[in-house]
């Protein structure tokens, strides 16, 4: 939202939005009260924040990168994920000579952050990137429609999003294939409790690698407020010989899980990990999994930003949207299963 447009939306010059906004006087000395009265009620219903940084300095080259975190960064049980890809925005914002800007001060609205509130401070900083596994597709279209400049970490499906992501779907397909040429047939896939892009991308990379297999059987589960012992009860029942875990979090309760009822891994049940576990976990296994190249994500945030900031004419889409790479960690938690070992 522009002075232009709030102008116009409120039937007066841009010079008059100005000088509210500053809160001023025009020539003759004042502006009528219904005329400013107006003009606020227009910002207020459109969200607009006036930028003193940009006041300050024409152009807004401030050299300042804004981050903005829909979950909090901080806590100790998201130090993992978050700590690799701030390392790779920090060290890529160092070598552009650019200064990162936290934003902090968006209120929290039923456990995440909203962008668009009354004290924004977006417009400080030359542009942002933005951090979360679920973000507002409300707040992606907006910033979309306003021009402003903005990296997303993470596949985002909203038109227009530029971001750096991962390709999730090629890698859990590949996964799969795996697990399927060392003879497995039962496939137990447990789900978070999410509709994130790169949680929907593992889903449909899983259902691409068990398609065309008919002797080949798998099945969903979605942890919510059930629980992981409710989940270990619906694993029994099913039986498989893989268990694919969409939550790197869930990995070390399963584990314990498994031993409490008698099961070795990968002995009796395999287990493979769509993300890297949390160091902070109660157990040394090293499990098959997959690891994003956090730091490089982080990294090419910030590269991608700055090369949206300097642009000066359309960048092609083929570049505003990225996706790296998965690595494959063989780990110690996937094997063949009993009957193929027996054959064997």
């Amino acid at each position: 939202m522009t002075q232009r447009r709030i102008a116009e939306l409120a039937g007066v010059s841009q010079t008059t939005v100005s000088l509210v906004l500053n809160n001023r006087v025009n020539a003759t000395g004042r502006i009528a009260k219904e005329t400013r009265d107006r003009v606020m009620e227009v910002i207020r219903a459109t969200t607009y924040v006036a930028d003193p940084a940009a006041r300050r300095l024409a152009g807004g080259e401030n050299q300042i990168l804004g981050v903005f975190t829909y979950e909090a960064a901080f806590p100790h049980e998201t130090v993992d994920f978050y700590t690799p890809l701030l390392t790779g925005i920090e060290s890529a914002a160092e070598t552009m000579g650019c200064d990162l800007l936290m934003f902090t001060s968006a209120p929290v609205v039923n456990g995440r952050r909203q962008i668009f509130h009354q004290n924004n401070r977006l417009a400080f900083a030359d542009g942002c990137i933005l951090l979360g596994l679920e973000m507002d597709t409300e707040d992606l279209r907006r910033l979309v429609v306003g021009g402003y400049s903005f990296v997303a970490i993470g596949r985002r499906s909203t038109p227009g999003v530029p971001y750096v992501g991962v390709d999730y779907v090629s890698s859990t397909k590949e996964l799969v294939r795996r697990a399927l040429q060392l003879g497995h047939r039962r496939f137990f896939y447990l789900e978070r409790d999410s509709r994130g892009e790169s949680v929907l991308d593992r889903r449909a990379g899983f259902r691409e690698g068990v398609a065309g297999f008919r002797n080949a059987q798998h099945t969903f589960y979605t942890v919510s407020g059930k629980g992981l012992s409710e989940a270990w009860k619906a694993i029994i029942a099913f039986g498989p010989t893989v268990l694919f875990l969409e939550s790197e979090d869930h990995s070390a309760a399963l584990l314990k899980l498994a031993a409490e009822a008698g099961y070795s891994v990968p002995g009796d049940l395999s287990i493979i990990v769509l993300g890297d576990p949390p160091r902070s976990g109660t157990t040394d296994i090293d499990f098959t999994r997959l690891s994003a190249p956090r730091e490089d994500l982080g990294a090419g945030a910030v590269k991608l930003l700055t090369k949206i900031i300097a642009s000066k004419e359309r960048i092609p889409d083929s570049e505003l949207r990225v996706l790296l790479n998965c690595r494959f960690v063989p780990g110690s938690t996937l094997a063949a299963p009993k009957n193929e070992r027996a054959a064997q």
